[in-house]
């Protein structure tokens, strides 16, 4: 869904309408567009020979931090795109002990979402850290749990961890421990 207005950024840049190409202040343009946290990046296009085409991208949210009674959703870097009253579907709790998205353990947190394949991804609840050596994964439904450990080997870990999941019954208690990827551990109970 689009989030930022098209109206609000042709509103942003209309000193600009009607300039010619040549003329146009790309550095106003970099100025305007800044106030817009939701724009995660954009590109201009000169479309010879009077049409400037900026094209938007949109911060995606990767998770939210629960604060207080709200849930503040955010995007991989940390910033805000939304406050919900209600936990939005589809989105992992990412719990690094407060609510500031500049620790490390938040950092760590994302590298491991980031990391994950979509089947995986779409199955984590909550995503805990306390330091960026201790991320835990637990997943929806019957609560699996998955001890990550630090970042580091990311890629590896998740592949390991599909498919040591695609082998077990989703309806079984187990920890997946891909801390140290080549002795990976599956215990039940």
């Amino acid at each position: 869904s689009s989030r930022v207005s098209a109206g609000e950024i042709r509103t942003a840049l209309k000193d600009q309408v009607g300039t010619p190409l040549a003329l146009v202040d790309f550095g106003e343009i970099k100025k305007e567009l800044a106030k817009f946290p939701l724009i995660r990046s954009y590109v201009t296009e000169a479309v010879p020979p009077n049409t400037l085409v900026v094209h938007i991208v949109e911060r995606s949210p990767l998770g939210v931090i629960a604060e207080g009674s709200s849930f503040v959703v955010v995007d991989a870097a940390g910033v805000t795109i939304s406050r919900e009253s209600e936990r939005p579907a589809k989105l992992p709790i990412i719990d690094s002990g407060s609510t500031k998205t500049t620790s490390a353990a938040f950092k760590a947190a994302v590298a491991v979402l980031l990391a994950l394949p979509d089947s995986v991804s779409s199955r984590v609840d909550t995503v805990s850290a306390r330091t960026k050596d201790d991320v835990t994964l637990v997943l929806d439904g019957v609560g699996q749990r998955v001890v990550w450990g630090s970042p580091d080997r990311s890629g590896f870990k998740a592949r390991v961890l599909a498919d040591l999941i695609s082998h077990q019954n989703p309806n079984t208690v187990v920890e997946y421990d891909v801390s140290a990827p080549n002795s990976a551990v599956v215990r039940t109970g």
